[in-house]
């Protein structure tokens, strides 16, 4: 079996540290961004984007609508539709193991978790690179889409 040196293992590791660190107290400002500013605590998005709740209903079509949401390129859902993806985790039950502000941070800037994920950002416009003009400064998703989307998945038991 082989050994690692400490100092190998922690370099590995720190990018990891560091967006913890950012998790535990990112915070955005509107002034920044355009954006409605979210304040990241805990691995979690507690507030809501918006003062409207949530609608199920229209966060499902979000999410499985190929030029909105399209979570269904690299998610398996409990929906009805063809060419389920199945390169990140399966949603079904998602609500079950996430609760909505979880669900809201992964869905605003997953990267605040995971540096090397694939998964994009779905609310935010700062940092991206390759962005087509038309698309530049405007998120992927408004603040009641997140919040409608977030409104569905935990609804997925």
């Amino acid at each position: 079996m082989r050994k690692f040196a400490p100092a190998i293992v922690a370099a590995a590791f720190a990018p990891f540290a560091l967006s913890f660190a950012v998790v535990a107290a990112a915070r955005t400002s509107i002034s920044d961004t355009g954006l409605v500013p979210y304040v990241v605590d805990g691995g979690a998005i507690a507030q809501s984007l918006t003062a409207v709740p949530g609608d199920p209903e229209n966060g499902n079509k979000v999410a499985i609508d190929r030029k909105l949401g399209n979570c269904l390129s690299c998610h398996s859902m409990p929906v009805s539709a063809a060419d389920q993806g199945n390169i990140g985790p399966d949603l079904r039950g998602v609500g079950a193991r996430l609760n909505a502000g979880q669900l809201r941070l992964r869905i605003v800037n997953p990267k605040l978790l995971n540096p090397f994920t694939i998964m994009p950002a779905y609310y935010r416009v700062d940092g991206l690179q390759d962005v087509a003009k038309s698309f530049q400064g405007q998120p992927i998703l408004s603040a009641q889409q997140v919040e409608d989307v977030v409104a569905f998945l935990v609804t997925l038991k």
